[in-house]
């Protein structure tokens, strides 16, 4: 055999080699493509069921998505409001606001306190004013309130108070508006009383008119005032103090929010 014929069947040898591993070459990136659709698929799929049975939030807006809300914690500072020994409404509010706070932003809602600490919206908000009596503060503390939320423009107010009164034997959480605010005030208050009757399940009181009370009248938003229970009952006393308690006036509030809108919806 000459030099040609082994040149050529060298070169036909090599063409075939090249031709397998081109085909070989191939059908490994066809399989490398197909592993990578089928994971993608696949993880979408588990993404799409997660979705599917636990939150579907993941892609719907939450509840209260956009509306703001001014939460009012009732007193502070030298104002205690109501007190029993050692329990003092104040603290009690303003526990009860920062749950209501936190669980509102969970549902999307935009939420501004007038207080956040201790003492009055005066000590936070306006240290250096001075005052010659506590009437004269308190007063001013109101119309701090009032311009805080004036200005603040709400879609809600919430001003957040503990009860008590001389007989001990009354207890239950009760809601009022003013009867001549904002109209959807009463809506407001009845959503949000029948939530706390359906999730405290210990008062069958309804929501009430009420005009004796300064920061109802004063702003033009849709406005309650929670009475979240009776501190001169000894058993509700001692509810409104634990803070799991505090945490589930907070939870029925926040749905009677939510009912109230699904209300408006219609």
């Amino acid at each position: 055999m000459d030099q040609y014929c082994l040149s050529e069947k060298y070169k036909l040898c090599i063409s075939h080699s090249f031709a397998a591993y081109s085909v070989e070459k191939g059908g490994v990136e066809m399989k490398r493509w197909l592993i990578i659709g089928l994971l993608f698929v696949c993880s979408l799929g588990v993404v799409l069921y997660g979705v599917k049975a636990s939150d579907r939030g993941f892609f719907l807006p939450e509840k209260l998505a956009g509306v703001k809300i001014v939460v009012d914690p009732g007193h502070g500072g030298m104002d205690g409001g109501a007190s029993v020994d050692e329990v003092i409404e104040s603290n009690i509010t303003l526990s009860i606001s920062h749950e209501l706070k936190k669980k509102l932003e969970k549902k999307g809602a935009i939420v501004v306190m007038t207080r956040e600490k201790n003492g009055d919206a005066i000590a936070e908000h306006a240290p250096s004013e001075k005052f010659g009596t506590n009437r004269e503060r308190k007063f001013a503390d109101l119309k701090l309130r009032e311009s805080i939320v004036i200005e603040e423009d709400p879609d809600l107010f919430v001003s957040v108070h503990v009860n008590a009164i001389p007989d001990s034997k009354w207890r239950g959480a009760q809601v009022f508006y003013h009867p001549d605010g904002n109209p959807s005030g009463e809506v407001l208050a009845n959503s949000i009383q029948m939530s706390i009757r359906n999730t405290l399940k210990n008062t069958d009181r309804e929501a009430l008119s009420i005009k004796g009370v300064y920061l109802l009248k004063k702003v033009p938003m849709p406005s309650v005032l929670v009475e979240t229970g009776f501190i001169s009952n000894p058993e509700e006393r001692g509810l409104l103090v634990d803070p799991a308690y505090q945490a589930k006036v907070a939870d029925s509030i926040v749905e009677g929010i939510i009912q109230y809108y699904d209300l408006e919806e219609r």
